[in-house]
């Protein structure tokens, strides 16, 4: 426990500045952050081979190209990036032809490439959250806090109805409702008081963020599941690895991209 803590201390010590300054620093903290999460994602034996060392590397090239891409709506669609990132694309599923079976298949290749999409996309949606507004991206982070934290809680107390046991056999039915019921009201009450004025479609979207962030826990539960695994890693001692912390800020990242016209 203590080292939990005093890890949670000090993770918080290195985040809040940095989310605090933002700009280049936010998008360089989440850039290394976006690798580690690659890397764990790497360290899936089960998933797939071990994989040689150019495409990782093509891998790491990709992901950056998607999270560090400019945020204003076109760039990645239209420009520079997009075209670099389709040859990225192609190389990742090309080089498997070149490869002996043994060491990197199309197989792996798809895994690669789903891999970067989707934390190259969390990532870069965590970047236009912030960049767009400091109070919007911490309302989206307490979201996650408040849902995560008393469906916990509610759950210990109240829980008497498995939610999906095969996945995550602590998590209750009672308590992923309760947890999402009080992570809408606090994240909403922040956001009335310090982005805008609420409606009931931000109380929706709210409550649809919170939902999103318990099946991307329950997600990446079932990933670990797979592969036999407790934690992605021993990175952050007490915690586990980046996925482990960030399992549903990513979902609920990826949510913040679909309603984004109504935040």
């Amino acid at each position: 426990m203590k080292k939990r803590i005093l890890s949670a201390i000090v993770m918080l010590a290195i985040v809040i500045p940095v989310v605090w300054i933002g700009g280049d620093l936010f998008r360089l903290g989440v850039g290394i952050v976006s690798i580690l999460a690659l890397k764990e994602m790497l360290d899936l034996k089960k998933s797939h081979h071990s994989l040689p060392y150019l495409p990782q590397l093509i891998a790491v090239i990709t992901l950056l190209l998607i999270v560090l891409a400019e945020y204003d709506g076109y760039s990645i669609l239209f420009g520079v990036t997009y075209r670099g990132l389709a040859i990225m694309l192609l190389a990742l599923l090309g080089m498997s032809v070149f490869y002996d079976e043994k060491k990197y298949t199309a197989t792996d290749a798809l895994f690669l490439i789903g891999s970067v999409v989707l934390l190259g996309v969390a990532f870069n949606a965590m970047i236009l959250a912030r960049m767009t507004d400091l109070y919007l991206f911490i309302y989206l982070i307490l979201i996650f806090i408040f849902t995560d934290t008393f469906a916990m809680f509610m759950g210990m107390a109240f829980g008497r109805h498995k939610l999906i046991p095969k996945v995550s056999p602590k998590k209750t039915v009672e308590g992923s409702i309760l947890g999402s019921v009080i992570g809408t009201v606090v994240a909403c009450t922040f956001y009335h008081f310090l982005v805008s004025p609420i409606t009931i479609s931000v109380v929706l979207v709210t409550l649809a963020l919170s939902i999103i962030g318990q099946i991307g826990d329950l997600m990446f539960s079932k990933i670990k599941r797979e592969n036999d695994i407790k934690d992605f890693s021993n990175l952050i001692p007490g915690h586990g690895g980046i996925l482990d912390r960030l399992d549903s800020t990513i979902a609920i990242m990826l949510g913040f991209l679909i309603f984004y016209a109504i935040l």
